[in-house]
């Protein structure tokens, strides 16, 4: 079935050379969850805790990717893709996490790189999204500093076999989302609540990040290295506007956007003394050597953006130095009930410019998108697009160095947490045929990558 009629698409004011991609990861879409000699991960332990995800939803076909292969970079080819970030399952390639190699779980993304290829589409792995193999979880996962040596062993394996044709590289996917959901909260994989308890994942996952990248480049010297981080620019209501308010906004920019972009782009850590870490070596857990490693040169920065965050001085002793709140304003809200908010982005990446100068990398927008309901004429997402979009060209007209544009997600897939019940694709997918529909945003998108190419 071909996809519903879109509006016109209008070249974006964006450079000739601007790369349009779509992004999906591993166990959101490959379902194949024990073939070929993959190990657990802890998304597969996750998924069959009672309650954990809604109506026990689980991974273990997803969208079947793992078998349906050809017909999805298909699909690529005929939205005209320049680039296709994934993630690879490190349990597929490393079933202990270390030591033993899976050859035919390399085999998958060597046939997925060739096609790619074939199809004139960039492939750009994510070595780390969210996925890490059970046993290594069962050794204490990001807690432990030597999951960090794993990740660099795992990075190498990779890239050994992929990297004759793979040049750009993500090593991890919003490690902030992974420590706060997955270690703080509980809401996601592994399920721990240990609160600011869970800051050691964070520093832990930036050092993988800065072990793997010799790693990366010592079996692709030429390999373009980033990190995607999800980003959120804090806003303050105009009800809450004291110096109290003000402290608590600077102390969530801290902790979300600025301890995974300072480490990698200045080389320290922000001040985290309102999260009781007064101590720069966080009680020795950062140790000699770990911020030169962590703040080796990127050859771009990616940014996940969805929405701001508004902020208040706590109202009552959380154990946190903010209050998350509403905005005052009534935006159009998602299926998720995320605020819509395009000009967010164009704030987020002037303020990085300005936060990080010279030192700011080119700049990826590895995902952003929204879950809107089922149906073929989404509207509603062709609008977010379009706007999004829209605030990119508005950055990079006030000198902001945005190479390109990954919207997520090329289909509907498993939402973690959500099961399969928030849908994010371009693509519509029936979980119970696997029978995949593109959408009006499927052609809206096509349209709008033809339209660009046209103006080169």
């Amino acid at each position: 079935m071909s996809a519903p009629s879109p509006r016109p698409a209008t070249p974006p004011r964006l450079p000739a050379s601007f790369v349009w991609g779509a992004s999906t990861a591993a166990y959101q879409i490959e379902g194949a969850a024990d073939a070929d000699g993959k190990g657990p991960s802890i998304w597969d332990t996750f998924v069959r805790r009672p309650g954990a995800v809604r109506d026990g939803h689980t991974g273990d076909v997803a969208c079947d990717h793992y078998h349906r292969l050809d017909e999805d970079v298909d699909l690529m080819r005929q939205l005209g893709l320049d680039a296709y970030r994934f993630s690879i399952s490190w349990a597929r390639v490393l079933p202990e996490g270390t030591g033993r190699v899976e050859p035919r779980g390399l085999d998958f993304y060597d046939r997925l790189v060739d096609r790619l290829l074939a199809a004139g589409i960039t492939p750009t792995p994510t070595l780390f999204h969210w996925d890490l193999p059970q046993v290594l979880e069962d050794e204490g996962g990001w807690l432990n500093r030597d999951t960090a040596y794993h990740f660099a062993e795992f990075a190498h394996v990779t890239a050994e076999r992929l990297g004759d044709r793979v040049q750009s590289w993500i090593t991890l996917n919003e490690p902030f989302v992974h420590m706060v959901f997955g270690y703080g909260f509980g809401s996601h994989a592994p399920g721990r609540t240990l609160m600011l308890d869970a800051l050691p994942v964070g520093h832990h996952q930036l050092l993988g990040h800065g072990l793997a990248t010799p790693a990366l480049r010592a079996a692709v010297p030429q390999a373009e290295i980033l990190v995607a981080n999800n980003c959120s620019p804090v806003r303050l209501r105009p009800d809450a506007r004291s110096e109290a308010d003000a402290a608590a906004a600077d102390a969530y920019d801290a902790l979300h956007n600025r301890l995974f972009n300072d480490p990698l782009l200045l080389g320290t850590y922000p001040d985290l003394s309102a999260f009781g870490l007064a101590d720069p070596s966080w009680g020795g857990l950062v140790h000699d050597g770990d911020l030169k490693a962590i703040s080796a040169p990127l050859d771009g920065l990616g940014i996940n953006y969805y929405n701001p965050t508004w902020l208040t001085a706590p109202a009552e002793t959380t154990g946190l130095p903010f209050d998350a709140v509403e905005p005052d304003e009534p935006y159009r809200r998602t299926a998720f009930d995320w605020p819509v908010v395009p000009d967010g982005l164009t704030q987020l990446l002037t303020d990085l410019k300005a936060r990080y100068g010279a030192a700011l990398p080119p700049i990826w927008i590895t995902e952003n998108g929204c879950s809107e309901p089922a149906g073929l004429q989404d509207d509603a997402r062709i609008d977010f697009l379009a706007g999004h979009i829209g605030a990119i060209a508005d950055a990079v007209d006030q000198g902001v160095d945005v190479r390109g544009y990954f919207t997520w997600s090329l289909m509907d897939n498993f939402e973690w947490a959500e099961g399969f019940h928030q849908r994010f694709g371009l693509v519509e997918v029936d979980f119970d045929t696997q029978a995949r529909t593109p959408r009006a945003s499927f052609a809206w998108y096509r349209d709008l990558i033809a339209a660009h190419r046209g103006g080169r």
